[in-house]
Formats: structure tokens, C-alpha cells, sequence
């Protein structure tokens, strides 16, 4: 074999010539069938080829954090107060550290990424081994000429920096050597001072050394020659230039002289906030754009390092200027710090984000806000007063119905041509004038019951004399409903919002992006009849909803509208907030060997064929045994055909057939379409333990006129909606008479099934006394408990 690399004195100084040679070894033969690293293989007429990573072309930095995924070459910078211990002698060696080591080693395999590293440490490291020396020097001496009595009063003079610099360097790099090494990945240092970047050929020389680290896929860990260094000159920058005082302005200006796409910052803090940090109204800032450095106030320095927060936002507004985008978050978290690099790069909502390019709009989190406080004043309202927003609301939809269908129309010519949507979607983002006047119908409904909601007495209890206690309905607070290619979502949850006094976030799908426009904004006009117009917000920007789901100081419940992996994705992100809804819509109609025929055709074709793509339609038709090879079993198999409905056979009724459907692949599939699976059970009670074992607890049917085995499916069956001889598609809000619903929970606690008004309502205790103690009950007290139940009168507000 024959290989020829070509390397510059640089790169040969900078890492040795035989760990490079390891490295395209390593590199080689991890490609060759077979082979390790330790293996002598040996393959005729083979040529290295060498990849290199391009950085991005253009010279301006990522405008939002979506495009952070498009980051190509990544500087890393790790702060004392993420690399140093507490005492500030020695490193923070663990979780933290190796987290770091194992994320760059993660991104240069799996997303190919070229990294470079900037250090601190240097001066702890070294710090901790001239301790040990002095203090192992000075026990030797005073053992031998004071005694032991006095090496308990030993004392260890303070440390000059430089010198501890200088001890420290080998050491640090040997760590990272270490601990890259684990993962394969080989690492080259690098020192640099200020002035190897004020003459141009050393300029030139690092750029050189740097490049073709990265084209070997080596990690440069670099750091200032704190050995030499000299201290650092009051406002020393030039024109355009950033001195380099610290690590900070060391990793902006390596940067920007590299071009790099992205910089990343960890510190011991979340990120920048609009105050410092710890106190009560301190705000983590999520972008952070320039100029705005003139509201904030900056706190106290790191316990360690030389530079600040003001330092880190100073080098990362210069860096941002020079085109590399900055992120800035805490690598101090054993259990984040694993995640909070690749994180970023996913473009996920870590620390805070430095964008030149400020929106129009305001942020989600300044939304949540204004949705907030303007709900507070919506649940104070008079009924009457939600009520009239609520009828405006519906007046709205019917009168500006052209300009509704029109918004509409553009979506679907979009979503049609785009040619990415489902029929079953296309179906659910399609609005008619029949659909705008049955939402139109349903708000009204929701108008009539929102006048006994919010405020309701539920239970009275006479305490003791003079102290009485009331539980009373009270708004949940701030909602965030999410929804795919629903728009008639928008204006339901709006109105149920409205009734039950809660502020409501709303973040529509992007293939209803105009008809959600139009529809929020006829909402805010319906609720500025009241002054309370911002009680409703659209979020439109770029925001992920995992983001959103991480917002838990801000939001009370998350509910879901939408394909069962949106559901579930949401209740994978949403740690801190619950999640109202449910994952699927696997809904059985259980044919019972007494079931009529002419109730069996219109209960299956309505629960399969009026609209497949809703969750309460049937996925799964179970069929008494006795009914097979019958006429009720040939009609409803004519029928479903006769509706061009794809039938999927399970696996016992496969082995009845001699020419069967496609059996079907799982007995726990949603189709939202012209498809189900048919199976034979022998018995209700097998039915019901078919449901149990493959629905999912939404809606479930039975068809029998028998009624004593109808009243056992539907207290035995463990479901939100249990039906008997009734369409799977009465499962909804509108048809139980709530107006309209949030969705439909499969939950066992707060809310269950279709849940409209009183699903999004909580209450909370009221307690009226007159100077009453806890004491006044004590075994010394005058007062005894009561607890008699009050009749419940609700108040009349005035």
C-alpha cells in the first residue's frame, strides 16, 4: 500500500507525525470489512481520500435557531466555571466535562461536523499541582526541623497565575487527550497570545495549522499561553478588532478568523438575563439582538475565570457582527450538560440565541405574557360580557364567510399542489359554508352555557361559627392548544377558552396558515368588544413545538389536535405541563349475535364512512361468530364495498376464509381512511377483552338487542365513550351538547371523553371568617369544628 500525505510544518508541530499517522490508520481500516485498529492489514493499490467539511459560504450569521442545523464548523468554549472546581483548584473532572468531550465527539461522527475547542483550566490545573508540591515540600521540612506538631500550620503563598499557567498546560491537555482517545478522536493543542493575531504571518500560520486539524478530523483544543501572556490593556481594541483578554475574546475572534458557522459559549448560568441572575424578576432572554444590551444589568462575575457575562455578550456581538451566530448556556449540569451542545445544533430552545435579524412580532414568551394578564381580565368579566364575545364571534364566522373560504381555498390549492397531504387531510384542512354555519351554531350553544361557569359554587361547608368555606369554578389559566391541518379548531377552542375565562395559545399548522390568519384575527375582533383582544394569540413564528412545550412557567395545560404522533411527541416533550388528549382513535363497533340487521348497516357505514379521518371513527368491526356466513354478514360486507371501504382481515377471521382480504399487520392501527380490520370474537365478553387488549380507550360500540349483554359491555368496557346500538361518531362535543370540544381525553383524572366548558375549568377554595385562628381550636381554644354541609346558592354578580 501507498499513501502519500502531505503536511505543513504547522500541522507537524502542532500534533506529531505519528499520532497523525494514527488518526489515517485509525480512519482507514475502521472502512475495511473486518478490521480493527490493531490489525496489520495490508490492501494493495488503495488511495486515502480525505473529506473536508465546507463552512457556510456567505458571511452572515443564522437568522433564527432552525437554521442552527445548518452549522457546518462549530467553536466550542468552555468557561473556568464549567472546567474548574469549585475551590478553584484543580478540574471539574466527571459528568460535566465528559459530556462536553462526548457531544463534540457525537457531531464530528454522526452529523460530520468540524469542531475546534477553546479551553479554560490551565490556571487550576496548575494551581492544584504547585499546591501539592509546596505543601509536600514544606511537611518534609518541618517534619525534619519544627516536628510534626507544627505541619498543621503550614500555609501556601499565593500563587503567581503565569507560573501556574505554565504547570498546568501539559496536564489539561493530557485530560482531553484522555478522554477524546475514548471515542477515537484525536486532538492537537494549540496556544495562542494576543499578538499572534496583530501579525499577519502568524495570522496566516494558525489559519493554516487550524485547517488542516479539521480536515483530519482532528479536534484542536485551544487556549491562551497564560504563561506568557501579559495582563491585559485597558480599552485595547481597534477599530473592528477584538483584543484578546480572556478566553471569551479568544473564542470570538478564533471564530470569526475561521468562519466559523456557530459559537458556542458554556458557563455556569442558563444564559443572559434582562437582570442578574437569582433575582425574583430575573428573565432568561431566549434571543438576544444588538442594542439590546442597553436594558439589561449585568451581576457579579463567574466565581472563576477573568471575563463576565458583559465580557461573553461584548465577544458574541463581535463575533455575530463578523458573521458566526452565538449561543450562550450552562455546561454546568451533569444531567443537561450531555445534551445541551447537540441540542443547540437541532436548533432546540437552549440558553440564549444572538440574532442580527429582530423580528416584527412579538416572541412566544412576550405572547404567553400578554395572553396572561389580558385572560385575567377576560375570567373577571361578567358571563353576559364572555357571552356577547362569544355570539360576535359566531356572527363574525357567517358574515365574513366569503374572506374565510377564500383564505381556505389558497391553503388547499397550496396543500394540493405541494402534493404532501393525505386525503384524510385535505378532508380536515378543507372548510365548506355548511362547516363555518355549524361552528357558527355550536359557539352559540357554548355562549348559552357560559353563563353559570366560571364562579360556580360547588360545595358550601359551615366550618365553625362565622367561617364558612366554598369550593368555586375557576379558569385553568393559560392553554396551549396545538393543531395540524384543522382550521375549525381555532375558533372551537377559542370560544371554549372565552367561557371558561382562560388565555389561550394557539399554534396552528403551517398548511392553514392563511385561514388561521383570517380566524384569529375575527377572533381578537370579537373579544375587543371587551378590551380583552390579546386574551387570544396566534403563534406564527418559527417556533418548534417542543419548545413551546418546555415553557412551564408560563403555561397550565398543552392540548393536542392532530395525528396520534403529534400527541405523542407532545407528551414525550411536555415534562413539566400536562397534556390533555389522547395518542389514537382505535374505535371497535361489536356486532352482537342479536343484532338487528337494518341497525347494523347504518351504525357501521356512519361510524366508518361519514368522515374517516375523525378519531371517533371505526377502525376495527368485531363480529359475533354465529353471524359468519349469514346474510347480516354478506350485507355488511356489500355495504362497506359498496363504499369503497379497504378491508383488512385479522387474524381469525383470515383462518375462516378461503379467499381472504390482506390480513392485517397490527390489530392496533388508526387508518383515518376508507380502510378497517373485520375479526371474529365468540363471545361480549370476548369483545371486551379485545378492546381492552387493542383499542385505546376512546369510543367503542355495540350493536345488540339484548339488553342485559348491552348493559354488561357498557359497565364492564373501560372506555371515555361507551355506546350501545349508537354511531362511534356521537363521540363529540357538538353532538353531547357541550357547543363544541377541545378534543377528546382517553385520560382517567380531570377530564374524560369529548371536553368542552367544564373541562378546562378547576376550582379553588374560599374561606370567609372573622379573626379566626387555628389556636382558637387547640385544646386551650373556645371554638369547635361544625363541617355542616350549606345548601349551594350560586352568588349574583354584580
Amino acid at each position: 500500500i501507498s499513501v502519500s500525505i502531505s503536511l505543513s510544518p504547522c500541522l507537524a508541530h502542532a500534533v506529531g507525525c505519528s499520532l497523525v499517522e494514527r488518526c489515517v490508520q485509525s480512519a482507514f481500516l475502521s472502512i475495511l470489512p473486518g478490521s480493527t485498529s490493531d490489525s496489520h492489514y495490508k490492501a494493495p493499490n488503495c488511495v486515502f481520500f480525505l473529506t473536508v467539511g465546507l463552512a457556510r459560504a456567505n458571511s452572515n450569521s443564522f437568522t433564527h435557531r432552525g437554521e442552527l442545523r445548518k452549522a457546518k464548523r462549530i467553536v466550542v468554549k468552555l468557561g473556568s466555571a464549567v472546567v474548574t472546581r469549585g475551590d478553584e483548584c484543580g478540574l471539574a473532572l466527571g459528568r460535566c466535562l465528559e459530556a462536553c468531550v462526548f457531544n463534540n465527539c457525537l457531531l464530528i461522527v454522526v452529523y460530520s461536523l468540524e469542531m475546534m475547542i477553546v479551553t479554560s483550566g490551565a490556571v487550576a490545573f496548575g494551581k492544584q499541582r504547585l499546591r501539592h508540591e509546596i505543601l509536600l515540600s514544606q511537611s518534609v521540612r518541618q517534619a525534619l526541623h519544627s516536628g510534626q506538631n507544627q505541619i498543621k500550620d503550614m500555609s501556601v503563598p499565593v500563587l503567581e497565575a503565569r507560573a501556574c499557567a505554565a504547570a498546568g498546560q501539559s496536564g489539561l491537555m493530557a485530560l482531553y487527550e484522555a478522554m477524546f482517545t475514548q471515542y477515537s478522536t484525536c486532538t492537537a493543542q494549540v496556544l495562542v497570545t494576543n499578538l499572534d493575531f496583530h501579525d499577519d504571518q502568524k495570522r496566516r500560520n494558525l489559519n493554516s495549522t487550524l485547517q488542516e486539524l479539521l480536515r483530519m478530523n482532528i479536534v484542536p483544543i485551544i487556549n491562551t499561553n497564560d504563561a506568557v501572556v501579559p495582563p491585559p490593556e485597558p480599552n485595547s481594541d481597534l477599530q473592528g478588532v477584538i483584543s484578546i483578554k480572556d478566553n471569551d475574546s479568544l473564542a470570538a475572534r478564533l471564530a470569526v478568523e475561521m468562519k466559523a458557522d456557530l459559537l458556542i459559549a458554556l458557563s455556569d448560568v442558563e444564559g443572559l438575563y434582562d437582570s442578574p441572575p437569582g433575582t425574583d424578576d430575573a428573565k432568561l432572554i431566549d434571543i438576544f439582538y444588538p442594542g439590546d444590551q442597553l436594558s439589561i444589568t449585568y451581576g457579579t462575575k463567574s466565581r472563576v475565570g477573568i471575563g463576565g457575562m458583559e465580557a461573553k455578550v461584548k465577544a458574541a456581538l463581535w463575533a455575530l457582527q463578523g458573521g458566526t451566530s452565538v449561543v450562550i448556556a450552562n455546561g454546568t449540569h451533569p444531567k443537561v450538560t450531555g445534551h445541551v451542545i447537540t441540542d443547540i445544533v437541532e436548533g432546540k430552545k437552549v440558553g440564549t440565541f444572538f440574532s442580527e435579524v429582530k423580528p416584527a412580532g412579538p416572541t412566544v414568551e412576550q405572547q404567553t405574557e400578554m395572553a396572561r394578564n389580558s385572560g385575567r381580565t377576560l375570567a373577571a368579566l361578567h358571563p353576559e360580557q364572555r357571552g356577547e364575545i362569544i355570539c360576535h364571534l359566531a356572527n363574525l364566522l357567517v358574515e365574513k364567510k366569503e374572506e374565510i373560504l377564500a383564505a381556505n381555498k389558497m391553503d388547499m390549492d397550496l396543500a394540493v399542489n405541494a402534493g404532501q397531504l393525505s386525503s384524510a387531510l385535505l378532508n380536515r384542512l378543507s372548510l365548506s359554508p355548511a362547516k363555518l354555519n355549524s361552528l357558527a351554531i355550536g359557539l352559540r350553544q357554548i355562549a348559552l352555557a357560559s353563563q353559570d361557569s366560571v364562579g360556580r359554587v360547588l360545595r358550601r361547608t359551615r366550618v365553625a361559627h362565622n367561617l364558612e368555606l366554598e369550593q368555586i369554578t375557576v379558569p385553568i389559566g393559560v392553554l396551549l392548544v396545538i393543531f395540524e391541518a384543522r382550521p375549525d379548531c381555532l375558533p372551537q377552542v377559542s370560544a371554549l377558552a372565552i367561557a371558561s375565562g382562560n388565555a389561550l395559545l394557539a399554534k396552528g399548522g403551517k398548511e392553514a396558515a392563511n385561514t388561521n390568519r383570517i380566524l384569529h384575527e375575527l377572533t381578537q375582533e370579537a373579544l375587543d368588544i371587551h378590551w380583552v383582544k390579546e386574551a387570544v394569540q396566534l403563534v406564527s413564528t418559527r417556533e418548534e413545538v417542543e419548545d413551546l412545550c418546555r415553557l412551564d412557567e408560563m403555561i397550565d395545560l398543552i392540548i393536542p389536535r392532530g395525528s396520534s404522533q403529534l400527541v405523542k411527541n407532545i407528551q414525550s416533550a411536555a415534562k413539566g405541563i400536562p397534556v390533555l388528549g389522547h395518542s389514537e382513535g382505535i374505535c371497535h363497533v361489536y356486532i352482537d349475535s342479536e343484532a338487528a340487521i337494518d341497525k347494523v348497516i347504518k351504525i357501521v357505514r356512519d361510524s366508518k364512512c361519514d368522515y374517516p379521518a375523525a378519531c371517533n371513527a371505526m377502525e376495527t368491526l368485531l363480529v359475533h361468530r354465529d353471524i359468519l356466513k349469514t346474510p347480516l354478514f354478506d350485507q355488511i360486507i356489500d355495504m362497506l364495498r359498496t363504499e369503497q371501504v379497504k378491508i383488512h382481515a385479522g387474524p381469525r377471521f383470515a383462518s375462516n376464509l378461503t379467499f381472504s382480504p390482506s390480513e392485517v399487520k397490527s390489530l392496533r392501527t388508526e387508518y383515518g381512511d376508507l380502510e378497517c380490520c373485520i375479526e371474529v370474537v365468540d363471545s361480549m365478553q370476548e369483545a371486551i377483552d379485545h378492546i381492552h387488549r387493542y383499542g385505546s380507550s376512546h369510543t367503542d360500540v355495540i350493536v345488540t338487542e339484548n339488553e342485559d349483554t348491552a348493559e354488561r359491555f357498557l359497565q364492564q368496557l373501560d372506555s371515555a365513550c361507551v355506546f350501545w346500538n349508537v354511531s362511534s361518531r356521537f363521540a363529540d362535543g357538538y353532538r353531547f351538547g357541550l357547543g363544541a370540544e377541545v378534543g377528546i381525553s382517553t385520560a382517567r383524572i380531570h377530564a374524560r371523553g369529548p371536553v368542552g366548558l367544564e373541562g378546562l375549568l378547576t376550582t379553588k377554595w374560599v374561606l370567609r371568617g372573622d379573626g379566626h385562628t387555628a389556636a382558637d381550636f387547640s385544646e386551650q381554644g373556645t371554638m369547635e369544628y361544625l363541617h355542616e354541609n350549606l345548601p349551594v346558592t350560586q352568588p349574583h354578580i354584580q
